[in-house]
C-alpha cells in the first residue's frame, strides 16, 4: 500500500541548477540539427533546448555553460544533462566530463493547513508585500532573506530561494512560528 502523503509536506516542483560542459558549443549548428531548440542571437545569447524526459528545459551557452530549469529531483537534472549530451553527440560533439552540477534554487508548494488572513499579515509582518487587487497572495520574504514565500489565504504556500529539502523545512518551520506569533 502507497504512503500517504503528509497534507502539509511540501513538494519540491522546480530545481533550477548550473554546469559546465567544459567544451566550446557550436550553437547554431546545434539549432539546426535538433528540432527541440530556440536560439535568437540578436535577443539573447544562450539556446534554449526542450527535454522531453525528464520533462525539463535548458538554457546551453557557446562557453559550454548550462542552466537547468524544471526538475524535481537531483537525479531529473542529471538525466537532463545526459540527455544534452546525448543530443551533441548528434552534431559530433562529444563530451567527456560528467558535470558537476550546482543547485542555484529550489521552489516548492504545499498546504500549512491554516486559514490566513493576509490583511493582517501584512501589517503585522515585516518584509511583506501584498496587493489583492493585482495578485491574490501575499510575498513575504522570512528574516534572512534566504527564503521568499508567496501565502494564500486558504493556507497553501510556495517557498522559493532556498538551495534544497533542509533548507525549505527549516524555513517552513520558522514561517510557522512567525505566523503563529501574529496571528
Amino acid at each position: 500500500m502507497a504512503k500517504k502523503q503528509n497534507e502539509d509536506e511540501l513538494q519540491i516542483v522546480n530545481i533550477v541548477g548550473t554546469a559546465g560542459l567544459e567544451h566550446d558549443i557550436p550553437l547554431e549548428k546545434m539549432a539546426a540539427a535538433l528540432p527541440n531548440t530556440e536560439y535568437n542571437p540578436e535577443q539573447f545569447p544562450g539556446l534554449v533546448i526542450r527535454i522531453r524526459q525528464p520533462k525539463t528545459s535548458a538554457l546551453i551557452f557557446r562557453s559550454g555553460k548550462v542552466v537547468i530549469t524544471g526538475a524535481k529531483s537531483m537525479e531529473e537534472m542529471k538525466e537532463t544533462i545526459n540527455a544534452i549530451k546525448k543530443h551533441l553527440e548528434k552534431i559530433n560533439v562529444k563530451i567527456t566530463v560528467d558535470p558537476d552540477i550546482t543547485v542555484q534554487n529550489v521552489v516548492a508548494s504545499g498546504n500549512i493547513n491554516m486559514d490566513l488572513n493576509l490583511n493582517v499579515l501584512a501589517v503585522k509582518l515585516r518584509n511583506t508585500e501584498y496587493e489583492p487587487e493585482q495578485f491574490p497572495g501575499l510575498v513575504y520574504n522570512l528574516d534572512g532573506g534566504k527564503a521568499t514565500f508567496l501565502l494564500f489565504s486558504n493556507g497553501k504556500i510556495v517557498c522559493t530561494g532556498t538551495k534544497g529539502r533542509e533548507e525549505i523545512e527549516k524555513a517552513v518551520e520558522k514561517l510557522k512560528e512567525n505566523l503563529k506569533k501574529v496571528m
